[in-house]
């Protein structure tokens, strides 16, 4: 690998009727308000203690405000690259964030960019779940942590496969469904890349999910 990769975190901005809608009809908006206010600043907190061990350069991606105010809400969380996420399915917006973290780096713009999206719904993420993406990037075209629920928590591009920014990962995808990951992994496979699945994770989008770390 030849170009350290870019760790893409795609957010809500955690404000009431702005973020968890499937949690907040259980416990309210500023219940879950505050629960994805936590999620952000742990997923954040593993994130930076990466970039500032040189493993990766950090990319804040968000939705729910305009270019100044998201500018300086990533400002007040330690942050210098922030993005949009922009208008279009969950597919759509991903591939302009690899697109945009291509264009931007500052490595040798001649090869690809290794990229990892993730998205801040984790309360079990671990330093070393990203640390095995990085790894395992250096060997597969395509890295994915699988969610319990049927999506995935985590989609590595190699520096190969994001330098040509497919359309097919992103593409024809039934967002929102419990068929994501294994549609994504039919399209590998017919493209024949190499993929390697991490440790599945538990998305905290439900009352359901949230009832273990209340107990």
């Amino acid at each position: 690998m030849t170009n350290k990769p870019v760790l893409i975190v795609m957010t809500k901005w955690p404000a009431p009727g702005r973020c968890k809608s499937r949690l907040s009809k259980d416990i309210g908006t500023r219940c879950a308000a505050r629960i994805q206010k936590k999620l952000i600043n742990h997923t954040l907190t593993i994130a930076k203690d990466l970039a500032e061990e040189g493993l990766v350069e950090l990319q804040l991606s968000i939705s729910g405000l305009g270019p100044r105010c998201a500018k300086r809400w990533g400002q007040s969380q330690g942050l210098s690259e922030i993005t949009l996420q922009g208008k279009g399915s969950l597919g759509v917006r991903m591939r302009k964030q690899v697109i945009l973290a291509q264009k931007n780096h500052s490595g040798d713009k001649t090869k690809g960019r290794p990229t990892i999206l993730i998205g801040t719904d984790l309360p079990s993420l671990c330093p070393s779940d990203l640390l095995k993406a990085i790894e395992t990037l250096q060997s597969s075209d395509l890295v994915i942590g699988p969610a319990i629920d049927g999506g995935y928590w985590l989609l590595g591009l190699s520096e190969n496969l994001a330098k040509t920014i497919p359309p097919w990962p992103f593409s024809g995808i039934s967002w929102g469904t419990n068929q994501v990951l294994e549609q994504t992994l039919s399209k590998a496979r017919d493209k024949r890349k190499l993929t390697f699945l991490l440790e599945h994770q538990n998305d905290l989008d439900s009352l359901q999910d949230l009832l273990p770390w209340r107990a």
